[in-house]
């Protein structure tokens, strides 16, 4: 009989960049996530311009696209992040996986999502100690929002914001429009 030996970060971030590329780690095993599509990549491109001056200027940390973070023992790189002026010192260079929790994680629904997967996964942040998340359906042109302060669902009506980034604001139908 067999033994099944599930991954580690360590072993993970050992591991050639082909054989993870669209990978992430959950539950010790390499999860196929899907390639990103034309209107993915330019909506989180267009959140990383948005967000990268204000967090710049303001000095409190910086923006990061497609990295990946240790959450409790699994390796998902939300499509955008923040990491507070705090917790910049812990962030390495040399790693892949980044051995911290972002303070914000915005997942970007790609179609290969289903919404399970991605409540789970933002249950997963919140749990690991990620302040917020975002959840951005392109096709519905809605937001899902978990946070301690609030738990909602955002049409384009509403505005894109975060008490962690004070000063920026835009609404959701204008996010959608500009891709």
């Amino acid at each position: 009989m067999a033994l099944l030996t599930r991954l580690t970060i360590d072993d993970f971030e050992k591991l050639p960049q082909a054989d993870v590329e669209n990978r992430e780690l959950v539950d010790g095993e390499l999860v196929d996530v899907s390639g990103n599509t034309l209107g993915l990549n330019c909506l989180r491109d267009l959140i990383v311009e948005l967000l990268q001056p204000v967090v710049r200027t303001g000095k409190l940390g910086r923006i990061i696209a497609e990295q990946e973070y240790d959450f409790d023992g699994n390796a998902h790189g939300p499509d955008v992040s923040f990491v507070s002026l705090a917790k910049l010192p812990l962030l390495s260079r040399r790693l892949r996986v980044q051995r911290l929790v972002p303070d914000l994680a915005v997942e970007i629904v790609s179609q290969n999502d289903t919404f399970e997967s991605l409540t789970k996964k933002a249950h997963r942040y919140r749990d690991c100690g990620a302040k917020e998340v975002w959840i951005l359906s392109i096709e519905t042109r809605e937001a899902y929002l978990f946070s301690d302060q609030r738990r909602a669902i955002l049409d384009e009506d509403q505005p894109f914001q975060s008490a962690l980034i004070p000063g920026f604001s835009i609404r959701l139908g204008d996010l959608f429009d500009r891709i």
